[in-house]
């Protein structure tokens, strides 16, 4: 299989050949991450550019230490420490990086379509980090990374995703990367958070978490994305626990082998009871180790190691 594209910018256009591609390249990462030297020269000589215009600690964190593991030389950008602060655009900060040769740019940005934007206008491959309440390709593909592992398929599973779906960059491209490669995927939330027309994405809507659970093989909980909501989503966060939050005894409405995922970071007592996040279902740290090796496979296709 080979990878067609400059970039990774979303899920929605790529192919289940190119996913599951993408997912097998990361399966001979994972061997690096388990190695006592934790690092191969693949990319010796590459530059890796993070530009960061929104605060991130798993993303930026897992970007890094991939792009170093790699032997890729990283560069870090935050925007609080940069020329944007004295009114640089977007496009001239992107052209004098540009300037440098990097191979690869990294672009998490609260505008939906910034990725997009820079990826038609530099040579060097984007990775879409986030944007806005678009995609998030590389969560979505540790996601799935994380489900293979587990529990050894994703064709034919049962994924509920719950919490705040219309305003969750995960949620899209979770929803598009499961539904190509066969899950059966429900959502469930407060009417404010289910997205219009959720039909279109190809899912079901659950009116209630005891609907969104029954039978449910995954279980993605959602953070509430207070930073883009006008508020009134939702009476308190007591309200949203007791209605939605997941805890010990609604999870066991669930499969008996059911994992329980999170993209962080986690309202604890919120989305998921302590007991939950930390129980033996829990997968969130599993989710936190696929970011590195999803992230070299990803770095490493786009900035010329290929797919192949």
């Amino acid at each position: 299989m080979a990878y067609a594209h400059k970039d990774l910018l979303g899920m929605a256009h790529l192919t289940a050949e190119e996913i599951t591609g993408i997912l097998d390249l990361a399966e001979g990462f994972a061997d690096v991450s388990r190695r006592e030297v934790k690092k191969v020269p693949a990319l010796r000589g590459k530059t890796v550019v993070n530009l960061f215009f929104e605060p991130s600690t798993r993303t930026r964190v897992s970007f890094e230490i991939a792009q170093k593991r790699l032997s890729a030389d990283a560069v870090n950008f935050t925007s609080s420490s940069s020329s944007t602060t004295k009114g640089e655009t977007l496009l001239d900060t992107v052209k004098n990086i540009e300037a440098m040769n990097p191979s690869v740019l990294v672009i998490r940005h609260s505008a939906s379509g910034a990725p997009h934007f820079v990826a038609a206008r530099t040579k060097a491959s984007v990775v879409n980090a986030g944007d806005g309440r678009h995609e998030h390709p590389t969560q979505a593909l540790l996601d799935l990374f994380t489900i293979r592992s587990r529990l050894g398929r994703i064709a034919g599973l049962n994924v509920s995703i719950i919490g705040d779906v219309a305003n969750s960059r995960v949620a899209r491209s979770d929803i598009h990367a499961l539904s190509k490669l066969g899950a059966k995927v429900k959502i469930c939330g407060p009417a404010t958070m289910i997205p219009p027309n959720p039909e279109a994405l190809g899912v079901k809507v659950a009116g209630r978490i005891e609907e969104a659970l029954d039978g449910a093989d995954v279980v993605i909980a959602l953070r509430i994305q207070k930073e883009r909501q006008d508020g009134g989503n939702f009476p308190s966060n007591r309200e949203y626990a007791r209605f939605f939050g997941i805890n010990p005894k609604n999870l066991e409405l669930t499969g008996k082998n059911a994992i329980v995922m999170h993209p962080g970071p986690i309202n604890r007592g919120v989305e998921l009871s302590s007991d939950v996040a930390d129980g033996p279902r829990s997968v969130i740290l599993d989710q936190v180790e696929a970011g590195v090796t999803v992230r070299m496979a990803v770095v490493y296709m786009l900035a010329g190691g290929g797919a192949e």
